[in-house]
């Protein structure tokens, strides 16, 4: 289990560039299931989730060629679905959340998918039965095996229909695009995700000669074609990362230039960060973050009562820059509620928190009311265990910030969502050491 040592209390200068988003990445790659021509994917994170699933994807019979860094060129032209049913893939899908998108391009395309229980962080229940519910509706079959916790679809052909999904969900969204594009007829989903990242995969199956329509509202229309073909793709930059370095740049009171965010698909994200004090400065296509030498205030609603920040499907903000808008405003001035309400398990590090000295009162696994120090104390270095990725981040943020010297442990975690975090971090001047 790997451990980053940081020392805390130094202030941070310089630019940083964030890596292709993560969740683009995993719904990108499942798509070149798609089509047995060339696809060519940039922008890949270096991530270990991301990794996985290329490896997946490789002992899937996928032919990848690496073009350079965060390159790569895939060629499913000859899928061997026989690795589906052995005990490799029930090992190697079991262990990567990402593995559920590869279920609508097998069923589109070879008319069976399967899967085993994902897992990936455990930061409450996801469940699947949006995705199941809507490959169903589109004429599957489907099969679970519980004692091997065995998921699987079927059908001869997919035949497409009018679906209204009971959560707005991203995955389970991509899913089914993924499944509708081959399928017979026209799908109507209502209540489709419209994130920036499922907005990106829409636009490269229509490359490949989907006919996807209503792209980026939440009502897709998709006509079903009898192939797909090759095409280039281009991931997004993370906007989870984006968020991140904005908080490390308050939190340590650092000024930093963050490259080439793609600010038109940020949404809600620097919103959320001014009503927390934090100036950000539009440059082209960076975001500035001045020094923040006296602080940042929250701006209470306009009836003077606490500011409350909630995560909330696209165009709301994205439940993975929570945990990282708590821990910036443990140094803020003023109170707000942070409300949580996708999953139930994702404010449990605030213990690691309240050790280091934060104001903090967990109401319950949703909600947890802040009070800032306004810089008038720091928080105090300790030995802490990442829990999730975000979390996992949100902590080493706190670290860089506290006086002293910190340990995070179970740093896997965060690897799995952040490429050579450490080595970004001390280009700007953090003290961080891999142990």
């Amino acid at each position: 289990m790997g451990t980053f040592r940081i020392e805390g209390g130094h202030q941070l200068n310089g630019e940083i560039t964030p890596q292709g988003a993560k969740n683009e990445a995993l719904q990108i790659l499942c798509a070149v299931l798609l089509s047995a021509e060339k696809i060519t994917v940039n922008n890949i994170p270096d991530i270990i989730d991301v990794n996985k699933l290329i490896a997946l994807l490789e002992d899937l019979g996928v032919k990848i060629q690496k073009k350079g860094k965060g390159s790569y060129t895939f060629k499913a032209d000859d899928v061997n679905l026989d690795y589906l049913q052995s005990d490799q893939f029930k090992k190697d899908g079991r262990g990567l959340r990402g593995s559920i998108m590869l279920v609508g391009p097998l069923l589109a395309r070879f008319g069976k998918g399967y899967i085993p229980k994902p897992g990936g962080d455990k930061i409450g229940r996801r469940r699947l039965d949006t995705h199941f519910e809507g490959f169903i509706q589109l004429g599957a079959k489907f099969r679970y095996n519980k004692e091997e916790y065995f998921y699987g679809v079927e059908a001869e052909k997919l035949k497409g229909t009018y679906m209204l999904l009971d959560e707005a969900s991203v995955t389970g969204t991509a899913n089914i695009v993924m499944a509708a594009v081959l399928a017979e007829g026209t799908t109507t989903i209502y209540n489709a995700a419209c994130e920036p990242y499922l907005q990106q995969l829409c636009k490269m199956l229509n490359r490949m000669g989907a006919k996807i329509s209503g792209i980026g509202s939440n009502l897709l229309v998709i006509e079903g074609v009898e192939t797909l073909g090759g095409t280039e793709h281009t991931m997004l930059p993370d906007m989870i990362e984006i968020g991140s370095w904005i908080g490390l740049a308050a939190m340590t009171q650092s000024e930093l230039t963050i490259k080439n965010v793609s600010w038109e698909d940020l949404g809600q994200i620097p919103t959320v960060f001014r009503k927390l004090g934090i100036t950000l400065e539009r440059r082209n296509d960076d975001i500035f973050i001045p020094k923040h030498e006296k602080g940042y205030q929250i701006q209470n609603f306009i009836d003077g009562s606490i500011l409350t920040i909630a995560d909330a499907p696209w165009p709301g903000l994205t439940p993975d820059l929570l945990s990282i808008i708590l821990v910036v405003a443990t140094q803020a001035k003023g109170e707000v509620l942070i409300h949580q309400k996708m999953f139930e398990s994702r404010l449990f590090f605030v213990d690691k928190l309240l050790d280091m000295g934060a104001k903090i009162i967990l109401c319950d696994p949703h909600r947890a009311t802040v009070i800032g120090h306004d810089f008038k104390s720091t928080l105090k270095s300790t030995t802490m265990v990442s829990p999730d990725i975000r979390a996992g981040v949100s902590l080493l943020i706190a670290a860089l910030s506290a006086k002293g010297t910190s340990t995070i442990q179970n740093i896997e975690q965060i690897d799995r969502g952040y490429e050579n975090i450490d080595e970004r971090l001390r280009a700007i001047g953090a003290q961080i050491t891999r142990v």
